[in-house]
């Protein structure tokens, strides 16, 4: 049986810069949840059709680093955000 749509597995958060994206994953295991990150680089086309390759040229290296920095920020706060707070009298 196909999938639905609906049951596609998406990412927590997607971070865009011009034409280049980071999408930020969670995954589960015994020790909890960790994030992972993949960046892509969105182009169209003659006919205008969109594509998406993970290579990158020159010109997308500090936009790379630049969103490498956002998503990088961004874990370590869904990762805080996930941790039992702690009681005010430990």
């Amino acid at each position: 049986m196909a999938k639905k749509q609906s049951d596609k597995v998406r990412p927590v958060e997607e971070i865009r810069i011009g034409n280049i994206k980071a999408a930020l994953w969670r995954n589960e295991g015994e020790k909890g949840a960790w994030f992972n990150l993949t960046l892509q680089r969105l182009y169209r086309d003659a006919e205008g059709q969109w594509y998406s390759t993970a290579s990158f040229g020159r010109d997308d290296l500090l936009v790379l680093a630049k969103l490498a920095n956002a998503a990088h920020t961004r874990i370590l706060q869904l990762t805080a955000e996930q941790r039992p707070a702690k009681s005010a009298a430990a």
